[in-house]
């Protein structure tokens, strides 16, 4: 089956567009993207993977994590991700930034993002839509830069592959 991938970038907005659709059903593509234990499975690119620390979906809680080697070494780099509004099995929005540990903001050269996480189930499919603001055009430009746009894509197909399995398993 042949998946929608598409990555665009709006300098006058400062904003990533990406779309992305998955075989699978909404429920599945939601927990995904919403469960520590299986955001730990396919979320960062390989042979990198995430480690959850804390995860609290919900309005006001957090997600941190951090990068961990193959050789299961974090990077020391943490991750958070604020959530500010989710809408059930439609979309979710978070605050992004890097931090230490301990979900304190550590300065990168990034100060924050918002992303809009939106889903819509279309027959067996799912189609994801996330909307990544950066505070700045710099920023953008920094983190397209720095290869978000291949790792995505490496994400996605990590997606893909946990999603199959499951899949395979029944």
């Amino acid at each position: 089956m042949n998946l929608l991938f598409d990555f665009t970038v709006d300098k006058d907005t400062a904003t990533i567009h990406i779309t992305r659709e998955f075989a699978a059903d909404l429920d599945l593509v939601w927990d995904a993207f919403t469960k520590a234990e299986i955001l730990d499975q396919w979320m960062g690119p390989k042979p990198w993977r995430v480690q959850t620390k804390e995860m609290d979906f919900r309005e006001g809680g957090r997600w941190l994590y951090t990068m961990v080697s193959p050789e299961n070494v974090s990077t020391g780099r943490w991750s958070l991700a604020e959530f500010t509004e989710i809408q059930p099995k439609s979309s979710f929005t978070t605050k992004n930034s890097f931090s230490d540990e301990n979900g304190n903001h550590t300065d990168t050269g990034f100060t924050f993002s918002l992303t809009t996480n939106s889903f819509k189930a279309e027959g067996e499919k799912t189609t994801v839509q996330i909307v990544k603001k950066m505070a700045s055009l710099a920023e953008l430009e920094q983190f397209v830069a720095m290869g978000y746009k291949e790792g995505m894509a490496m994400v996605m197909s990590n997606l893909d592959e946990y999603l199959r399995s499951l899949a395979s398993n029944k």
